[in-house]
């Protein structure tokens, strides 16, 4: 594994980080969500990336890592790094979403019994809602650390406009931002752009989630929607109709410069997110032990050659393409 510090911090991360998203929920196969953990940490991945939500049914992802932590890593707390998050919708009524005080605490506490930690690595607002004053929220998360809740805090998905503002109520409070969580793939370059240098000048490190773009740069949709797949799903966050012709022709053509790489177009796609010099790591989601080894053989080969860059580049610098 390679490790890379979080941003102006003392924190290292592995390049590659496994979320618990999919695939680790109450109606997921526990012992393959066992067996991803254990062998995601004995190749060297020591960070989990959960959130009060994640499922379904919403919970049960950190119910379930919370098993698999105390039945074959108790040992090992003090060599992992686990965060969670709140701010989505969770339970029913006005407190059970958003980004308030009210509902950061709760979620915080609920999620620590849920996992049975004594404390986060790092805890995230999971977004910014439109209404909660980013002052709240910050404070929120300046009293979890304080607290002893959490060691580190971060945000994930905010917008440029109040993302200086959340480093700024920080970085006063002497708790800094140690990591900025956004979407990021060759299809979804607006973090790339509006996000990673605001975050890079004021030390925080970047972590990206979806980097193959809900399995469209696997090349698994080229022949049309699998049965069973995301975009199957009339409720998932890959839509039919976002699987255009358009994209499908430029995974196609990505294919080609990742065969001459040595590697499947989603090994290339992983690599050129971590290009970005100002991202610490990339969340992987994965299904099975063997999908997760193929992740990890991305690390064989990360670096691209000007030429290789630029003929990406002539494919995915359309707009059609972007999420």
């Amino acid at each position: 594994m390679i490790y890379k510090y979080s941003g102006h911090s003392g924190v290292q991360l592995p390049v590659l980080s496994l979320g618990l998203w999919h695939n680790f929920g109450s109606v997921d196969d526990f012992s393959v969500a066992t067996q991803m953990v254990v062998h995601a940490f004995d190749a060297g991945i020591c960070h989990f990336d959960l959130a009060n939500n994640y499922g379904p049914e919403p919970g049960s992802a950190e119910e379930n890592f919370g098993k698999i932590l105390k039945n074959n890593l108790a040992g090992h707390r003090d060599e992992l790094f686990i965060s969670s998050k709140a701010g989505h919708d969770m339970w029913p009524g006005v407190y059970g979403g958003n980004s308030s005080r009210k509902n950061l605490i709760a979620s915080c506490d609920q999620s620590l019994k849920r996992t049975g930690l004594e404390y986060f690595d790092i805890f995230y607002s999971h977004r910014y809602d439109g209404v909660t004053p980013v002052e709240e929220t910050m404070q929120a998360l300046i009293d979890i650390v304080r607290q002893g809740k959490a060691l580190y805090v971060g945000i994930s998905k905010y917008p440029p406009a109040l993302q200086q503002r959340c480093y700024d109520i920080l970085k006063e409070a002497h708790v800094p931002c140690l990591l900025s969580q956004y979407r990021c793939s060759m299809f979804d370059p607006k973090a790339k752009n509006e996000n990673f240098q605001i975050a890079a000048d004021n030390g925080s490190g970047v972590i990206c989630f979806s980097p193959l773009a809900q399995g469209l740069l696997t090349g698994k949709y080229n022949n049309g929607i699998p049965a069973g797949s995301r975009a199957a799903k009339s409720t998932g966050f890959l839509q039919e109709s976002q699987v255009t012709p358009e994209r499908v022709e430029a995974v196609k053509q990505l294919a080609v410069i990742a065969a001459e790489r040595g590697q499947s177009i989603a090994q290339m796609a992983l690599a050129w997110v971590l290009a970005d010099e100002r991202v610490t790591s990339c969340i992987i989601g994965t299904s099975s032990v063997t999908q997760l080894e193929n992740n990890l053989a991305t690390l064989n080969n990360l670096t691209f050659s000007e030429e290789e860059m630029k003929r990406i580049d002539n494919i995915i610098n359309q707009k059609e393409l972007w999420f």
